[in-house]
């Protein structure tokens, strides 16, 4: 990420930092995700932009969570 905060987008956008809030602003709307689910996704796989999005694309939506779960109607 650049350290620039008039253009706080990544140098490369191989690598997602925390230290910034402007970067983790940048990485969780370029992501859709919040802040918090942002934190947790690099503290699972590490700060891989890449790994990141595997992980996202990985995890279970709330549709596909209520369709397995019988007690949901």
């Amino acid at each position: 990420m650049s350290d620039n905060r008039q253009d706080p987008g990544p140098l490369d956008g191989k690598l997602i930092s925390l230290e910034q809030s402007y970067e983790v602003a940048f990485w969780s709307e370029a992501l859709g995700i919040t802040r918090d689910e942002l934190r947790e996704a690099v503290e699972t796989v590490g700060h891989s932009a890449a790994a990141v999005r595997v992980y996202l694309a990985d995890r279970p939506t709330v549709a596909s969570e209520t369709k397995s779960d019988p007690d949901v109607q």
